[in-house]
């Protein structure tokens, strides 16, 4: 059983044209949708103007001098010094160094930095008396806490037994090398 192949009969020529009109109807389209963003671009810009000329007269001091032209006062300039150099101290830092020296046997309590001084005080609870030297010992082993020490211990009464309180005071925000 032979079939014997049809030719293809491929016409690449165009035989019916688009319509005529779908070009015009999408220029007309795309002529209304820009005058539109530039009228609601216009009333924008006037908007704004509005708004602004209504604030610039809020804020006008009576005597008319500049918006905002007044001068610091000592005690804002050193609080604005004191929150600096609190953002400026290295708090990744800091926090890596108690997460590298955490324990189980250990639970911190509070952490008080001391921007001013460059210091730490680390208050914590320990199950026993060597758990918390040793969390001192890891304090001591970070690169960011230099002169790690245990500044007071004391038992808790109510806790387990052997349980004790501890503060470790370290200078921070200065790197060993």
């Amino acid at each position: 059983m032979t079939r014997t192949m049809r030719p293809l009969a491929l016409d690449f020529r165009r035989s019916t044209e688009a319509a005529p009109w779908a070009g015009w109807a999408l220029l007309a389209l795309a002529l209304l949708f820009v005058a539109d963003l530039g009228q609601t671009y216009l009333e924008a810009r006037a908007t704004l103007a509005v708004a602004e000329s209504r604030l610039v007269k809020l804020v006008r001091p009576a005597d008319g001098s500049r918006p905002g032209a007044r001068t610091a006062t000592p005690a804002e300039i050193a609080a604005a010094r004191e929150t600096y150099h609190r953002l400026a101290m290295p708090w990744n830092e800091l926090f890596g160094a108690l997460e590298g020296a955490a324990t189980d046997r250990v639970s911190l309590v509070a952490i008080e930095p001391d921007a001013k001084s460059g210091t730490v005080t680390i208050t914590g609870e320990a199950h026993d008396y060597l758990a918390a030297l040793d969390y001192v010992v890891r304090l001591r082993q970070s690169p960011t806490l230099a002169g790690a020490h245990l500044v007071k211990h004391d038992a808790r009464p109510g806790g387990p037994p052997g349980a004790v309180g501890f503060a470790v005071a370290a200078r921070w925000g200065e790197v060993k090398r």
